[in-house]
């Protein structure tokens, strides 16, 4: 650590919230009983921590540590007489949540032995916010009360700390615990239990079975997790630690750093460390004031051997040659594959060539299909970084002779690159010249590997720049936009012509289209465009192409239209788009429909995923939704065949958004929920957050208000930090909807207001007409009558196109809802007509129930009764579950009962909960529901839930019995 640096200890237990609350338990149940429990988990995840934890949590008694015995024999790591906790040293290494060990105060409880030596002393006070918890209280500080702590105890209590010494029994751990206790609850904190020797284990292991017979003793071990929890602890449950997850390490980091790491910086920390806390804490320890903030170069690598090693600690000592060399070949070969498996067979040939003879150590396990990995990623990176670097360069020399040998060229060549001891440009055009041309498939990730290596080996800065390019267009296509990032940063460094130029800013604009501020995007695309069009011109058309893409998600009608009309369109996919779309935002509907139909047309001969997309948005613009549905999953097939993972959420994306515009809820949730997990793998925030808009728009029209605010928040977080406009006016209408459902039209009303009336606030312009109809809905009970007529205006011409087929009954109903008494009646019909023209259950039961309503205010009871009953059919087989509801209510105001009001105590539940009862009592599983209602399995365990608690039953048996009983007193005339 540099002597400026910025960063602090972290004061914050980030993430482990599980975790937490299974420690928690534990530490309750000590008031009474005894327990057990083993946390596990890869170095740096944060088991001592835990304990740490564990310990300053605990106020019902004394707390016993139990440090490591002796593995290798006196002056081991952890052995009595080996470290700052030796008998000699009154101090233990003192941090947050660790008890320090007064200087000056004797010892109380000293007992030596064989068994080794207890030494206790009076605890000192917690610092004060030492560890903040958000689950314990309301400033979130240690030792206040929450739901998983009990009140911190203000008198003081004994801490002891204990290594046992070689050949400790049963018998002699008990007498220590007895020793410690002082007759009251005691709390036993075994870090890395796996270190004791063979007695020591058993002796523990014996201990932790029976720690309920022997009073409220809790015993609290960790154990590593790249090794098989020992069989002395198979009896005690066990907790895993997992990576952080982008948001906690995100977190932490800000914690340590309080927010002062420049945003590249900090994203390169974050991708460095993977989700590992010791790792980020000690890159960030590592960087000066000035790298930490920008001011100067990161050094390379960011994560060197040493941090690596300090991090991974006692992991790796001790190994044998043949096992440390056949972990190295491992790590080698995973190095170029870049996938957390490596062949076992290829790495077993190429030991042959190191060291034969050798078998797999604990630190590796076999995986399905002749594969080894790594238990801990950090181990294999450790592995590598740590390696003395003769025998990196002989592994690498084995694996790439084996590879030659089997025809595998790229990867061969490859590893003869890191083999050299010296700079080889020849090796690093053979590499650049095997990556791009194409004769064996190959994935991104190897590809771009392949580039970045030969550019590190080329002296040349036009062609280092290249090929710099080259590894990030790889690295986008493979779905990595934070390896792409400095892969552009090391290009823009080399002097390069435009053409390489241009080609690096039209990945680096593509990169910020799927991940950052659309409006640099759109910079930075235009710039591809005015450097590529003299050399490359097909590439500039694409680039002025994709810088309207960013500026339609940026909802810049303005920039958009400029961006369309920028030089002489080519003819084909590209160049027809850029024509019908500019045609189509200037209003010429007429002119929009040929070019972009010739886009629609190609789908059927291109199998290629970026023209099928291209297709897919074309037909969405056409309102063709079974063209765009059809493109869409050519598409995706085509992504996932090609091994293009960044371009799977957006199929997936048009899949979603072309099922939403048809009236398909459940079909566009489904299709949204898959490309949302896509995109956030494939580190898509962008694309991620239509995703959480279509989900937003598809949960508003059920019974689960909670769900459309988490889309609707989790969007516009996106929506406002990167200007997208069409993200954000999706996910506003999604809330209005909710608002329009549960007959709140006063609220729904000057939600759309703001997104469909005249002004700079409108929302996006291929958006906010879509959303006309409910404002109109909306917009007449709250008396807003002569808004609701203008923005009707627009509605009309948009209806005229045929861009959206649901578009013409919602006109009518519109029409209807403005209308006198005279005309109204004849509007409602003409509506309902066009819906069962177009279809769409949704939106038909939407025009039956304003109908019904209507209906009902004119005193027609037996007309409304008829319409708000085909009303309640559509909404239950779309499973709108609360505009159900709000039907049910028109229907009881007339004195009708709805079908589910006849079923009995079943009238409780939502359509789809009782849809989910009904296949139940059938006898479907969870999984059969699912299909059959095209939902997942969490969501039919949640209704399953909902449906369990408003019955009032315990088991499937109970509510088929139910379910029978109210069917058939239904069924009785």
């Amino acid at each position: 650590m540099t002597g400026d640096t910025i960063v602090r200890p972290a004061v914050r237990l980030h993430g482990r919230s599980a975790q937490r609350r299974a420690v928690a338990a534990l530490l309750d149940r000590l008031r009474t009983h005894g327990a057990g429990l083993v946390v596990t988990g890869e170095p740096g995840l944060g088991r001592t921590t835990l304990l740490r934890w564990a310990a300053h949590g605990f106020t019902a008694g004394n707390v016993l540590h139990l440090r490591a015995g002796p593995t290798d024999g006196p002056g081991a790591p952890g052995c009595p007489g080996s470290g700052p906790e030796a008998p000699g040293d009154p101090l233990a290494p003192a941090g947050p949540g660790v008890p320090t060990w007064l200087p000056g105060l004797p010892a109380h409880g000293t007992r030596a032995g064989a068994a080794g030596q207890v030494t206790g002393a009076w605890e000192a006070e917690w610092g004060a916010g030492a560890w903040e918890d958000p689950e314990a209280g309301a400033d979130g500080r240690a030792g206040r009360p929450g739901p998983h702590r009990p009140p911190t105890r203000t008198a003081a209590r004994r801490t002891y700390t204990w290594a046992p010494g070689p050949g400790v029994t049963p018998g002699r751990l008990l007498d220590a615990f007895r020793g410690a206790a002082d007759g009251g609850p005691l709390l036993v904190c075994a870090d890395d239990a796996h270190l004791w020797d063979a007695a020591g284990r058993a002796a523990l292991g014996a201990v932790a079975g029976r720690a309920a017979g022997h009073g409220p003793v809790g015993l609290l071990l960790s154990v590593a997790g790249h090794r098989a929890v020992d069989a002395e602890f198979a009896a005690l449950p066990v907790v895993r630690l997992d990576s952080l997850t982008p948001p906690q390490a995100a977190a932490l980091l800000d914690d340590a750093t309080d927010g002062g790491a420049e945003p590249a910086v900090r994203a390169e920390l974050l991708a460095e460390a993977d989700g590992n806390p010791a790792l980020l804490l000690a890159l960030a320890h590592r960087l000066s004031a000035d790298e930490l903030r920008g001011r100067r170069p990161l050094p390379r690598p960011v994560a060197d051997a040493r941090t690596l090693a300090a991090v991974a600690g006692r992991a790796l000592t001790g190994l044998a040659p043949d096992a440390r060399d056949l972990l190295l070949t491992a790590a080698v070969a995973v190095r170029a594959s870049d996938a957390p498996d490596a062949d076992a067979g290829l790495v077993r040939a190429a030991l042959r060539r190191l060291r034969p003879g050798s078998a797999p150590p604990p630190e590796l396990e076999p995986v399905a299909e002749g594969g080894l990995r790594f238990h801990s990623p950090l181990l294999r990176r450790a592995v590598h970084a740590t390696a003395a670097p003769d025998r990196r360069r002989a592994a690498h020399r084995a694996l790439a002779d084996v590879l030659a040998a089997d025809g595998q060229r790229l990867p061969a060549l490859l590893h003869r690159s890191w083999s050299a001891a010296a700079p080889a440009p020849a090796l690093g055009d053979r590499l650049a010249a095997e990556a791009s041309a194409g004769t064996a498939p190959a994935p991104h990730r190897l590809r771009a590997t392949a580039y970045a290596r030969a550019a590190e080996l080329t002296a040349d800065g036009p062609v280092r720049a290249e090929r710099y390019t080259a590894a990030a267009e790889q690295e986008l296509l493979a779905g990595r936009p934070d390896r792409a990032r400095p892969l552009l940063a090391a290009a823009r460094d080399c002097p390069a012509p435009p053409l390489v130029r241009g080609r690096a800013e039209l990945v680096s604009g593509l990169t910020e289209l799927r991940d950052g501020p659309v409006e640099d995007a759109h910079q930075s695309l235009l710039l591809a465009a005015s450097l590529l069009v003299g050399p490359a011109p097909e590439q500039a058309a694409a680039a002025a192409l994709a810088a309207a893409d960013a500026a339609w998600a940026a909802g810049d009608l303005t920039a958009c239209l400029a961006t369309l009309g920028t030089g002489q369109a080519p003819r084909g996919t590209v160049g027809d788009h850029r024509l019908g779309m500019r045609a189509l935002l200037e209003g010429r509907f007429d002119r929009a429909a040929g070019p972009l139909g010739q886009v629609v047309h190609r789908a059927g001969t291109d199998d290629r995923p970026e023209a099928l997309l291209r297709s897919a948005a074309a037909a969405l613009l056409l309102g063709e939704v079974d063209a765009a549905r059809r493109a869409g999953a050519r598409a995706l097939a085509a992504a996932r065949h090609r091994g293009s993972a960044a371009l799977v959420p957006q199929a997936l994306e048009y899949l979603a958004y072309a099922e939403l515009r048809a009236g398909r809820h459940a079909q566009a949730r489904a299709h949204a929920e898959e490309g949302l997990r896509t995109a956030l793998r494939t580190g898509q925030r962008n694309t991620a957050a239509l995703h959480h808009a279509v989900l937003a728009m598809a949960a508003s029209i059920e019974e689960a208000p909670e769900v459309v605010a988490r889309h609707v928040t989790a969007a516009q977080t996106t929506a406002r930090r990167h200007g997208l406009a069409q993200a954000a006016t999706l996910a506003e209408w999604a809330a209005a909807r909710v608002d329009l459902g549960r007959g709140r039209p006063l609220d729904a009303a000057d939600r759309l207001g703001l997104l469909v009336l005249p002004g700079p606030r409108r929302g996006h312009f291929a958006v906010w007409r879509l959303a006309v109809p409910c404002f109109v809905e909306a917009a007449v009970p709250a008396g807003r009558h002569e808004e609701a007529r203008t923005v009707l205006a627009d509605f009309a011409d948009w209806a005229a196109f045929g861009a959206d087929r649901q578009s013409a009954g919602q006109l009518a109903r519109c029409r209807a809802l403005l209308a006198g008494e005279q005309d109204a009646d004849e509007l409602f019909r003409r509506a309902l007509v066009r819906h069962d023209e177009t279809g769409g259950d949704f939106e038909r039961a939407r025009t039956a129930l304003l109908y019904g309503k209507w209906l009902r205010r004119r005193r027609r009871p037996r007309e409304a009764r008829d319409r708000l009953g085909g009303a309640l059919a559509g909404f239950e087989r779309c499973g709108a579950g609360v505009w159900a509801e709000q039907t049910r209510g028109e229907l009881r105001a007339i004195g009708g009962a709805s079908r589910a009001e006849g079923a009995g105590s079943l009238t409780r539940l939502t359509p789809q909960q009782l849809r989910i009862a009904r296949y139940v009592a059938e006898g479907a599983t969870n999984r059969e529901v699912a299909m059959a209602l095209t939902v997942s399995t969490r969501t039919v365990d949640y209704h399953l839930r909902k449906v369990f608690a408003a019955l009032g039953v315990r088991s499937r048996v109970e509510l088929a019995r139910m379910v029978e009983q109210s069917e058939q007193t239904a069924a009785r005339p």
